[in-house]
């Protein structure tokens, strides 16, 4: 099979697809690798290593494209990170699937074959393919420290000559993958951790990262939804989960919110009235910033002073830290890639695999993957995944 890792075109991306181990890890498979030249720099993987790893280096985007028979980029989220790509070709990306399915009927149009990383399922099989949990560990691990640069006060208590500094006291909303490695930074910084979560499994998983579980006086029976993330409640709920977590809220330094449901707005998990109650020189981190905000205050990739409170809304923080995300995505990628090939090193989309079926959202012209069918209002699809196997 040959493969090319493209340049991402995404702004603001410094991941890069494969590392250079995950080359020499296919290549030792049996496939021919070409990367475009500076693909890996801002990872701070060099051409002359992939070079090293068994990788043909090339000169331009255009020339990694031809001839590939799989294409390989971070985020292929907009229709011009598909520029260039031929009927036939497959692209394996990130594509945000959920949130813009309209646009895959005209790039099924087109011929192109679309495997969207955010599809793969939460099955015990397709753990080493999740690039989800990836991504949601660095950007936890990531919203404490900047929680920690932008707070007026340290995280670990201090017995000083000059007295004692109390612990900062930090809170995470929403105990997934991205809260619970929250919790553990902060707790590791020497914080005194609280997290809340809806969903009522989370609370054992909670007490595992070292931080006290908060309950609040609410119905859970149907907190959860599919592939383990919580599901999404009713105004009603939320509007009562919002009163009780006011007093919680007043009492905290720092509040890292991380409450996402997948293809829908990020539920409004704190108030403007809320953020007005709490203590002057607190921080809010809200890691749900691109889906709408877990704060009715956040603004997208802008940091606020409001009522005294700082409010953060980064975007993308797995790009902030490229070198160990990408090591990360790109064993992800080199997971699924070897699950995709066959003993010959050939690719064989199989459709009577979950992972394939779930996570081809178009080929050869039609649209594929279920929860996308659905979305688009075509049905399950069976039918269609038939005739194109």
């Amino acid at each position: 099979m040959k493969l090319s890792v493209l340049r991402d075109l995404y702004p603001g991306e410094r991941r890069v697809a494969l590392t250079p181990a995950n080359v020499a890890a296919l290549c030792a498979r049996g496939c021919e690798l070409r990367v475009e030249s500076g693909a890996g720099v801002e990872a701070g993987f060099a051409d002359a290593l992939y070079v090293d790893a068994g990788a043909a280096i090339v000169a331009s985007r255009g020339e990694a494209i031809a001839g590939s028979e799989v294409l390989l980029c971070v985020n292929a989220s907009r229709d011009a990170d598909l520029d260039g790509l031929s009927a036939g070709q497959l692209c394996i990306a990130l594509m945000d699937p959920l949130s813009d399915s309209a646009r895959f009927e005209a790039l099924a149009e087109r011929g192109l074959s679309l495997l969207a990383l955010e599809l793969v399922p939460r099955i015990s099989r397709a753990q080493s393919m999740d690039v989800l949990s990836s991504i949601a560990t660095i950007a936890g691990y990531k919203a404490v420290l900047m929680a920690a640069e932008a707070a007026p006060r340290i995280f670990p208590m201090m017995m000083t000559a000059a007295g004692t500094l109390n612990p900062a006291r930090v809170f995470i909303m929403g105990a997934g993958v991205a809260g619970l490695q929250a919790a553990a930074t902060a707790k590791r910084l020497g914080a005194v951790v609280e997290a809340y979560d809806v969903r009522p499994a989370a609370r054992e998983q909670i007490i595992s990262v070292g931080a006290r579980p908060i309950e609040l006086d609410l119905p859970t029976d149907a907190a959860e939804g599919q592939g383990g993330y919580a599901a999404e409640q009713g105004t009603d709920f939320l509007a009562r989960q919002r009163e009780q977590m006011t007093a919680v809220l007043a009492q905290q330094d720092i509040v890292i919110t991380t409450a996402a449901i997948p293809g829908s707005r990020a539920p409004v998990l704190i108030s403007a009235e809320m953020v007005a109650a709490m203590k002057p020189g607190a921080v809010i981190v809200d890691l749900a910033a691109e889906r709408g905000g877990n704060c009715e205050l956040t603004r997208a990739g802008e940091t606020q002073q409001v009522h005294g409170i700082t409010l953060m809304g980064p975007l993308n923080l797995a790009a902030s830290v490229p070198m160990h995300a990408s090591q990360m995505h790109g064993r992800n990628i080199e997971n699924l890639l070897l699950h995709l090939l066959d003993k010959d090193a050939r690719l064989q989309l199989d459709f009577d695999d979950e992972i394939v079926a779930d996570t081809l959202v178009t080929h050869q012209g039609e649209i594929c993957a279920g929860r996308i069918r659905e979305r688009l209002g075509l049905g399950l699809g069976v039918r269609v995944l038939e005739e194109v196997a």
